[in-house]
């Protein structure tokens, strides 16, 4: 049982990093104005969404609920998460509208989300079906954190 709820745990923390990733991406793609940039981000906003979807089927599979952070004491862990999760920057970013600055934070936000898979991905808790899922996510955000890097060299 103990197994379990750590697998879980484990599963609903990468379910809040595709969540922040979701948001994160969300509200810098509505505060750059390059078109191309702009869907790009929409695109990778919708790609973390896919997974934590994905994920959620397998927290279900275990016969649990994806964790609800809509309660009060929900709603601190998760901005507490946020930071942790590298996306809590962006809102000082796109005040400016300075899309190098926003693109900046979308790398910090991959590079808190890389370390959280690969920690998860260590787990010996971790199904093997379940790993495979969270190695081929993980390899998508490594992608979408290079494709950030290269979009940013393209902005002035």
């Amino acid at each position: 049982m103990e197994k379990r709820n750590e697998a879980l745990k484990m599963i609903n923390d990468l379910v809040e990093t595709c969540k922040d990733g979701e948001k994160g991406y969300k509200t810098a793609a509505e505060n750059v104005d390059n078109p191309q940039l702009k869907s790009e981000l929409m695109r990778f906003a919708q790609q973390r969404a896919d997974f934590r979807s994905e994920l959620e089927g397998h927290v279900r599979s275990f016969g649990a609920s994806p964790e609800d952070t809509s309660s009060i004491g929900g709603a601190v862990m998760e901005a507490a998460g946020a930071v942790h999760r590298g996306w809590i920057n962006l809102k000082s970013a796109i005040t400016g509208h300075d899309s190098k600055a926003i693109l900046n934070e979308c790398e910090n936000g991959d590079a808190a989300a890389i370390e959280t898979y690969e920690k998860v991905m260590k787990s010996p808790e971790i199904p093997v079906n379940v790993k495979t899922v969270i190695q081929k996510q993980h390899d998508e955000i490594e992608a979408a954190k290079a494709a950030v890097s290269s979009l940013k060299n393209t902005v002035m």
